[in-house]
């Protein structure tokens, strides 16, 4: 579990980032913090691994208050994606994914057999091994980057806009494999989005900010589609709009569902056996197949 206690960040210059937060992340739960520019949203990802420090307040993972452990060894024990991947490009990918075990003195035979499972793990083929990031396409790259990231098998993986560079075809992917992911190893993530499409894709618990780190809600996806808490929310998740209500239309036989100003959201599709049982699904895209193009 991670902590947010009265932490609040003021940088040098006098810019005040985050006033006053607080929040609990359940552990093995993805929360998701969405904002737009200066809502100090990877100002807050950066102080769990020490990449920033609060100026007051309390940083604390399953209990340590993380200022008492060295940031070296913390920021080791955590794993970390970012946008663009990050992977030193004079690397091989083999060698990337196994940075950080070989900094920790695993032996390299055992670091480099880890990573090449861990190609298997993110869905890479193991022929892309001895190639150097160059080579790859954007969205083999950004895998490499979650292979580095899971490559000490860390509870926590904090992942800062990690798909905002990758085109919405490859996008789409990637968020499909960290859902994925997510079931498979269960690991504590937050992730950092400024997309309210991909933090209802992604989270078990949103948290939408307003500038300066404070917190205009929290919820699951669900409840805040439900319930916005105020006009910023509504606005902010494209209730206020209409954008949300959509209505069915026939072309050529088949069902469509068109949001309030035209546009397609999606395909109307009949629940299969293993749905319907399980009853109404809740959440954004629960209706229809595919997402909103915007």
């Amino acid at each position: 579990m991670i902590e947010f206690r009265s932490v609040t960040k003021r940088f040098p210059d006098g810019t005040l980032a985050v006033e006053d937060f607080n929040l609990v992340m359940p552990s093995r739960k993805t929360t998701v913090l969405v904002g737009s520019s200066g809502s100090g949203k990877t100002t807050l990802l950066r102080m769990i691994n020490r990449m920033v420090d609060p100026t007051g307040g309390v940083v604390e993972i399953d209990g340590t208050d993380v200022a008492s452990v060295e940031p070296v060894k913390l920021r080791r024990s955590i794993g970390y994606v970012m946008q663009n991947s990050g992977l030193l490009p004079h690397r091989k990918v083999v060698d990337n994914v196994a940075t950080v075990p070989l900094l920790s003195r695993v032996p390299r035979k055992k670091a480099r057999a880890d990573a090449l499972a861990l190609l298997d793990v993110v869905g890479l083929d193991r022929a892309l091994a001895n190639r150097y990031p160059s080579q790859l396409s954007g969205g083999q790259q950004q895998r490499v980057g979650v292979a580095r990231g899971l490559a000490v098998n860390p509870n926590i993986l904090l992942m800062d806009e990690p798909f905002g560079a990758v085109d919405p075809i490859v996008r789409a992917e990637l968020q499909r494999e960290l859902i994925r992911l997510q079931r498979d190893l269960d690991k504590t993530v937050v992730f950092v989005t400024h997309d309210i499409e991909e933090a209802f894709l992604l989270a078990d618990q949103v948290v939408i900010l307003k500038h300066g780190g404070r917190i205009a809600q929290v919820g699951a996806p669900a409840e805040i589609l439900a319930h916005p808490a105020d006009d910023f929310v509504a606005s902010f998740v494209g209730a206020d709009r209409g954008r949300r209500a959509l209505h069915v239309e026939n072309h050529g036989g088949g069902d469509i569902l068109v949001d309030s100003e035209g546009r397609l959201a999606g395909v109307l599709a009949a629940a299969s056996a293993s749905e319907a049982k399980a009853g109404p699904v809740s959440g954004p895209g629960a209706s229809a197949q595919g997402q909103d193009p915007r």
